[in-house]
């Protein structure tokens, strides 16, 4: 997921915040309510996740917008980011390339483009592009753009049985959903402080700051705000397939969820007509019943699923006859695209963790045999037949930040207060059927057709993908913390290191870095391979300075404070990598030739990401994927815990050799562990 490194956000506007009485001069303060009345026979404790004393989009009004970087800077550090990749004459080539491009083209774009950002105050510059990017793109989402989370177990029986685990956390999304949607969610708050921010006294100033300046004044607690605009897209959106561009549907106030359980497709409610959350038991029985139905039916003979892992053009064809008979159209629109979220219940037959061998279960979770996923729906919450669950979610609406801050919550929720247990499966309530609908679809010749030459098609690409996982317990963050070093930066050193030893080459590299700090912000590109990586792999693999530890210890360090450096400026929008993007996207736009730079070797080595990470680090998390984002590169999840430190990598079999590359990590680990316990 994206990190987030806040610095100095307003500079010189804080000093706005430190004059008058705010609470006497804004009166209209806003009032939280946490109800102690009962609604539909559940108090707010069992209706709401979390009351707290700031709403939700409390700081949102005054978030500062993402800035627009300098050309001179974003060429800068365009040609520092490319220079590793290049040779000599071809860094030359492209020296001048960016400066005929700094000096020609990008004044007049880069005006185009903050006359626009001025024109549309109320978002991003990057924000409109960036959705289109996602939209746009005809490939199948999963294993392409659909990442996975795997939540840690509850080793605790009582509490991981399939069902029981599955309605706890359906709950939970519940309660975290009606706090947001009711501003009751604690708003997304970076403190650099905990210890003097995270605190009642932080909250009550808060509360009682106008929304027009709470950012501000939040700065003056080092504690920084996040963009939440994303939030209210998590539930009830689906992104509907159609020729060219996408688009995103979405129905907030939907009441039902859909359960998929061998390709069949049920529609469970789970909100009462008020909207208010149904009762826990009444909520695994509802769960219950889908299971009962589902094993007086056969599997699905044409599940439908599977077209949500098509091309998206192929998909949006197949919809468009799909939904042109009138009971398709009803139970796709109004059942499926309207409902809060997807739950899949796998069975025994399917993949199940193991602890020695997690690949089988990632592989399956991540992209499977998609006969029992729909793919399309902003989340969907996998449970496997052990009880194992995960997250695996629709990339376009929304960034890792919203989804690992719900993914957090209610993990947090379920392991420590979970509302259900396997002693509650003895006494379910009746159930009324129509609060479960089996969705029985119209199936003709064309739609069998299409699903089976989709299911093909997915099946090969999934066979295709090769899987690798190394768990490594001598590195970690209590490790890197004793020696003063950044445990991200490490990591990205260990990646360019491993791939040097394993293919002789340096490669565009990606790391992806929040920009929430900024109202609508989404992510900016981190490039890992940096000159000063280049020269420690080229050391260290050099049989005369390959036992310099101090010299290598300090080539470490240079390389962590510059992966520092770059981190807080990609955080602080000051990348070039959106910059560039959107300059492009100018041309386009406004049907100006398309400059040079962008067809430029460098341009496109950059830009082809062979190396794709994101990093993966929580508590409730015990695994993550994602695909490759080319055919011939590597698709790292890595993490760095207390502990342990580790990485999941996926490949193509005729593309980058993700095994070779998992097993050079390993000896980059082994090395750099050398460097750092022999220069002490």
């Amino acid at each position: 997921m994206a990190k987030i490194m806040p610095g100095q956000l307003a500079k010189n506007k804080l000093t706005i915040l430190l004059k008058g009485k705010l609470a006497a001069t804004y009166p209209n303060v806003v009032k939280l309510r946490c109800l102690a009345t009962q609604r539909s026979g559940y108090s707010d404790n069992y209706q709401y996740m979390q009351c707290s004393k700031v709403p939700t989009m409390h700081f949102q009004k005054s978030l500062p917008r993402l800035p627009i970087p300098e050309v001179e800077k974003s060429c800068e550090r365009f040609l520092k980011a490319t220079q590793p990749l290049l040779s000599p004459a071809q860094y030359a080539d492209t020296e001048k390339i960016v400066q005929s491009f700094k000096q020609q083209e990008a004044p007049e774009l880069n005006s185009l483009l903050k006359a626009k950002d001025e024109a549309n105050k109320h978002t991003s510059y990057i924000s409109e592009p960036w959705f289109d990017m996602y939209l746009k793109d005809r490939v199948p989402l999963p294993l392409n753009y659909n990442p996975l989370m795997v939540f840690n177990s509850d080793s605790r029986p009582e509490y991981h049985h399939q069902l029981i685990r599955g309605a706890n956390l359906i709950i939970s999304s519940l309660r975290y959903w009606r706090s947001l949607l009711d501003g009751q969610l604690e708003p997304e708050v970076f403190h650099m402080n905990p210890k003097k921010s995270d605190t009642e006294s932080y909250r009550q100033w808060m509360r009682l700051t106008p929304q027009f300046v709470a950012t501000y004044v939040s700065y003056a607690f080092k504690a920084y705000p996040l963009d939440m605009s994303q939030y209210e897209r998590l539930f009830g959106t689906s992104r509907i397939p159609e020729a060219v561009k996408d688009r995103l549907v979405q129905n907030p106030k939907s009441k039902h969820i859909i359960v998929m359980r061998r390709g069949n497709i049920y529609a469970v409610d789970v909100l009462d007509s008020q909207g208010n959350i149904e009762s826990s038991k009444e909520i695994l029985g509802r769960l219950n019943m889908v299971v009962k139905l589902d094993e007086s039916k056969k599997s699905a003979e044409v599940p439908l699923g599977i077209l949500t892992a098509a091309n998206r053009n192929e998909w949006a064809e197949i919809r468009k006859h799909l939904i042109s008979h009138q009971v398709n159209n009803d139970l796709l629109t109004n059942q499926i695209d309207n409902a809060l979220f997807c739950v899949c219940l796998d069975t025994p037959e399917d993949p199940v963790y193991s602890e020695n061998d997690p690949i089988p279960l990632l592989k399956h979770f991540l992209a499977g045999k998609a006969t029992n996923r729909w793919f399309d729906k902003s989340v969907s919450l996998l449970l496997g037949s052990d009880g194992t669950a995960a997250v695996n979610f629709e990339h376009s609406w929304g960034d890792g930040v919203a989804v690992l801050r719900y993914f957090n919550e209610i993990y947090k929720e379920t392991v420590s207060k979970p509302f259900l247990s396997t002693q509650d499966l003895q006494s379910l309530p009746k159930i009324d059927s129509s609060k479960v609908r089996y969705l029985s679809f119209a199936i003709d010749d064309k739609l069998r057709a299409g699903v089976i030459n989709v299911q093909r098609k997915h099946n090969d690409n999934v066979e295709s993908l090769n899987t690798s996982f190394l768990r490594y317990p001598h590195l970690s963050k209590e490790i890197c913390k004793r020696h003063r070093l950044s445990p991200d930066s490490i990591m990205q050193l260990s990646f360019q290191l491993a791939f040097r030893q394993a293919f002789n080459k340096y490669v565009g590299t990606y790391e992806s870095c929040s920009t929430a700090a900024f109202k609508h912000g989404r992510t900016e590109t981190m490039r890992p391979c940096t000159n000063k990586t280049k020269e420690f792999c080229e050391t260290l693999l050099n049989p005369n300075s390959q036992n310099d530890f101090k010299r290598l210890r300090t080539l470490i360090d240079q390389c962590s404070t510059y992966h520092g450096q770059l981190t807080k400026e990609a955080a602080m929008g000051q990348g070039f990598d959106r910059h560039l993007f959107a300059l492009r996207h100018m041309a386009q736009i406004n049907d100006r030739p398309l400059p040079l730079l962008y067809n430029s070797e460098a341009y496109k080595l950059i830009n082809y990401n062979i190396i794709s990470t994101s990093t993966l680090g929580s508590e409730a998390l015990l695994l993550g994927a994602f695909g490759p984002v080319v055919r011939d590169g590597l698709g790292v999840g890595y993490s760095m815990k207390s502990d342990v430190c580790g990485a999941f990598v996926t490949s193509y079999k005729d593309g980058c050799n993700g095994r070779e590359f998992t097993n050079s990590l390993e000896k980059a680990f082994d090395r750099i562990c050398k460097i750092i316990a022999e220069s002490k």
